[in-house]
């Protein structure tokens, strides 16, 4: 009984792990792409996590929110800092911190 608990946590474990480096994937290509649409450089070419919650997707059914932080420089020389929240494996939004104040940019999820 005990190696069937095992089991199951080990399975759980494996898929929350893909499940977050998908996850991760999308709001590195959704962090790209806003970047790319407003002439700005993604810095380190990467995101990291910045935040992980219980959430409820638009069906009703609970699945992970994240939160992923990057960093992007319009002129070369400055970082500024940026986020893209992602619901599930579907990229909720993504938020620019530009000199004049800060840009949500909804378009820029990848189509899957």
């Amino acid at each position: 009984m005990i190696s069937l608990f095992l089991l199951l946590a080990l399975g759980l474990l494996v898929w929350f792990w893909i499940s977050s480096l998908r996850s991760r994937e999308r709001a590195i290509q959704a962090a790209t792409a806003a970047c790319h649409e407003m002439g700005a450089q993604l810095l380190d070419q990467t995101v990291s996590l910045q935040r992980l919650k219980p959430a409820r997707s638009r069906y009703g059914h609970m699945t992970w929110r994240r939160i992923y932080g990057f960093e992007f420089s319009l002129a070369g020389y400055e970082r500024r800092e940026g986020r893209a929240f992602m619901l599930g494996q579907r990229l909720e939004q993504v938020q620019l911190d530009r000199p004049e104040g800060l840009v949500i940019d909804m378009k820029s999820a990848p189509r899957s």
